[in-house]
């Protein structure tokens, strides 16, 4: 876990500049705030939802992330006044949340926009109950609100857009499908299901802090797909949870909700959450959770016991998740991960006709794009295959041919990214013998993807660069035949 957040590469620096960015952007909304004479109250809300804007709007391109942060009020503010009209309306309050749960996760299958509105309405209801909002608050909190949207967006569009350097980012769509097919519509039922377990256990565990264990049911079904990847993520936040809590222990309890030190420990969380979030889910959670202690001392209720008490929650909620997704309309690890490979073979031979092409000196040919496309999904194996190679699966032949699977998909991702970088040089010429290669690979995609058996051959030595990559990439998926497809024929996960 050390070796993934310490030694993870961040090309471009961009992990860096994300998290760096993220702490000016949500310092200057409370600043903001705090100039406009808003309660501490309307501070906490304010710098969460610059957070937010900040951190889960994620268009490829920044023009569609400056319309979706601007939409994000629109998402927000009603939600955040339901909550508050609802305070002392049990009954309605948490079916209302359960709704938000619902709509929340289902919005995903309109892509980054509709998650990031999701997670902008749910983290607003949310808000209302850590900070026990009424509706004589609801005028300040919702000025907050847009105030630190505003901010956030000065900062990210104006002050510092590094994103218009960079190429657009390719975002794989989700798995297509209709009615209950649809991986979306099912995590709906399922985060619902989830968050009413959690919402009724949670205020048996306590009648105040309940909400944490419907927070934490949430979070769990973010960023996943199928059962597998669910329950990888419920242990690895309960676990960045146990360890931000005994951080916390020694910094934010002591701290006693001290001013400067105070800002000093919120800044660094806030950037340890914006900088391991892309490699380390754990450590995340533990950014997560002292953020969270120290937010409670400044509001003065922080003791150990209440950190003990967002363990159990936590828990709670990680039950929640767990239970619905083996219980409730089950989408399989093997299901949802033989898709994600099937893409990224296609991608795989995408890419290397593109490549072939513009070596051919075919007008328009560029392989780029399809590069970029083809990360963004081996990205998604490797999340999807995270519960076979995790180091508590005892089935260890799966994990090994899980493994061995995401070795040779790496490998033809070199390839690929050697290929296309021979195709740029504006040297590079058309060898004959680069169809005859381009067709070895299209069958070879075409046998895996069709679940045909690949006959492994020996491709004659490259003579050339552009050769020599595309015999590499030839190898690569003739080896991943074996561990795609057992001896016996079952897949490589399972049901």
């Amino acid at each position: 876990m050390l070796k993934r957040v310490f030694l993870a590469p961040d090309p471009g620096r961009i992990r860096l500049r994300f998290a760096a960015r993220a702490v000016l952007g949500i310092g200057l909304a409370v600043v903001v705030c705090a100039l406009a004479g808003h309660s501490l109250t309307g501070a906490v809300t304010g710098g969460l939802a610059a957070l937010l804007a900040l951190f889960t709007v994620t268009d490829p391109t920044v023009r569609g992330q400056a319309l979706t942060t601007a939409l994000l009020p629109a998402a927000g503010l009603p939600v955040l006044a339901a909550a508050a009209l609802l305070h002392d309306h049990p009954v309605a309050r948490d079916l209302a949340f359960l709704a938000v749960v619902g709509l929340g996760v289902y919005a995903r299958r309109w892509g980054p926009r509709g998650h990031s509105l999701g997670v902008f309405a749910f983290m607003m209801y949310f808000a209302a109950q850590f900070l026990q909002a009424r509706t004589e608050q609801l005028a300040e909190v919702s000025a907050s609100v847009l105030l630190s949207v505003l901010t956030a967006a000065a900062v990210r569009f104006g002050l510092w857009c590094y994103e218009r350097r960079l190429p657009p980012a390719v975002v794989p769509p989700p798995p297509a499908g209709t009615g209950l097919a649809r991986v979306t519509t099912r995590q709906a039922i399922q985060a619902t299901t989830g968050a009413g377990f959690a919402l009724v256990m949670g205020q048996l565990v306590s009648g105040q802090r309940w909400y944490w264990a419907v927070g934490a049911t949430w979070w769990v079904f973010v960023n996943t797909t199928s059962r597998g990847e669910t329950l990888v993520r419920g242990f690895r936040r309960v676990l960045g949870t146990v360890i931000g809590i005994g951080l916390a222990l020694f910094v934010a309890v002591p701290a006693h909700g001290d001013g400067p030190l105070t800002a000093l420990v919120v800044a660094i969380s806030v950037f340890g959450i914006f900088y391991t979030a892309a490699v380390s889910y754990t450590w995340m959670m533990l950014w997560v959770t002292v953020l969270a202690a120290m937010l409670y001392g400044l509001l003065g209720v922080l003791t150990p016991g209440l950190l003990a008490l967002r363990l159990v929650e936590t828990g709670v909620g990680a039950l929640g998740a767990a239970l619905a997704v083996a219980l409730v309309l089950p989408v399989t690890t093997h299901s949802v991960t033989d898709a994600w490979i099937q893409r990224a073979l296609r991608c795989v031979h995408a890419c290397t006709a593109q490549t072939a092409a513009r070596l051919a000196g075919t007008a328009g040919a560029d392989p780029a794009p399809t590069v970029a496309e083809l990360e963004q999904l081996l990205a998604r194996v490797r999340l999807s295959v995270a519960p076979l190679v995790h180091p508590l699966n005892p089935m260890l032949g799966r994990k090994r041919r899980a493994r061995r699977v995401l070795g040779l998909l790496d490998d033809c991702a070199r390839e690929i990214r050697g290929l296309v970088a021979v195709a740029a040089d504006p040297e590079a010429s058309h060898d004959a013998r680069l169809a005859a290669a381009c067709r070895r690979v299209e069958a070879a995609v075409e046998a895996l993807t069709g679940g045909r058996d690949l006959a492994a051959r020996t491709a004659p030595a490259g003579t050339g660069p552009a050769l020599a990559h595309l015999h590499g990439l030839e190898r690569a998926l003739a080896e991943l035949a074996a561990p795609l497809r057992a001896p016996s024929g079952s897949p490589l996960v399972g049901a």
